[in-house]
């Protein structure tokens, strides 16, 4: 497949996710019980009542809630085009500016932990893969109990025994670089148990491959062996996870910002769903279905940095 036409490819399939994600979040508008002008009235006044047709006629006709199902879709999907999210129904404001204003915090969180998650798992696993029998086994089973680990849980007990116990942590609302000490090592924690197991996988088959044996012959170290020649063919697997990972890890930042009382979409998103603002919750959904399909392009352009034989099979 020429270069060409495997970027447009690529491109087409970003676009179809990102359409699968709108239309998603878009009937699920539609169909969410409750009439969606009763809500918004009933958030602008404060009260909990029945309203008479009168009285959502003008909520109705601003925000289309009156047209057909299929030409809101079409409005819906015009908006998406020019970067519009709709109004969020509680703050009054566009969501495109509200994501805007909260969406740094978490992203400096997700990149920061997955760095961190990438460095645990690669010393780990150079350290420790084929060494002793009991150092292996250790390392391996770290990597498999830490990869169960659920980030609220991981998040309390941190917050205990770093923050609250010894206090070298904030223990909430740290916007410096101690507060993203320990809200970014509780989402590294199980995604580098997820690295180091599918990393330790492949560099064990390759420390048994005939060009490792050669490179040993001609003198090179066994560090040098590991870094230079199996390494970047072993952490192709890992790399394809990590596509997913930037995704996940982003979800899971909006809960670890809740635990940590940091800035960012987690308090914006937790307080749009107990008020039912389905515009900012839609646009939150549609901001991290875009981040999946911008990490899985950016693994692919990173699969022919790592390994450049890809690159040359491609042309």
């Amino acid at each position: 497949m020429s270069g060409a036409r495997r970027v447009a490819t690529r491109v087409l399939g970003a676009l179809g996710v990102l359409w699968a994600a709108a239309t998603f979040t878009f009937f699920v508008q539609s169909v969410l019980p409750g009439d969606r002008a009763t809500l918004i009235l009933n958030q602008e006044t404060g009260q909990t009542i029945h309203r008479s047709a009168g009285e959502l006629a003008p909520i109705n006709a601003r925000y289309g809630f009156q047209d057909s199902l299929f030409t809101q879709y079409v409005h819906y999907l015009k908006g998406l085009l020019h970067g519009d999210l709709g109004r969020s129904y509680q703050l009054k404001e566009p969501v495109t500016r509200l994501i805007a204003d909260q969406v740094g915090p978490t992203l400096l969180l997700t990149v920061t932990a997955l760095v961190l998650a990438w460095a645990i798992a690669l010393v780990l696993v150079i350290s420790t893969a084929r060494r002793r029998r009991p150092v292996s086994s250790l390392a391996s089973s770290f990597e498999v109990f830490s990869a169960g680990l659920p980030h609220y849980w991981l998040g309390v007990i941190l917050l205990v025994v770093f923050a609250i116990n010894l206090q070298w942590f904030p223990v909430e609302g740290g916007t410096g670089l101690t507060g993203l000490v320990l809200p970014a090592t509780t989402l590294a924690i199980p995604l580098a148990g997820f690295l180091g197991q599918v990393t330790r996988d492949e560099l064990e088959k390759l420390l048994d491959q005939p060009f490792v044996t050669s490179a040993r012959a001609r003198g090179m170290s066994d560090l040098g062996v590991r870094l230079r020649h199996a390494l970047r063919h072993a952490v192709l697997p890992a790399i394809t996870l990590s596509g997913w990972a930037l995704g996940a890890l982003f979800s899971g930042a909006v809960v670890v910002e809740l635990v940590f009382a940091r800035p960012g979409l987690g308090q914006v998103l937790v307080s749009a769903a107990s008020a039912r603002d389905i515009p900012l919750v839609s646009g939150v959904v549609m901001l991290v279905a875009l981040i999946y399909v911008v990490a899985n392009l950016l693994v692919d352009l990173a699969y022919t940095v790592v390994d450049p034989r890809l690159k040359r099979a491609r042309a």
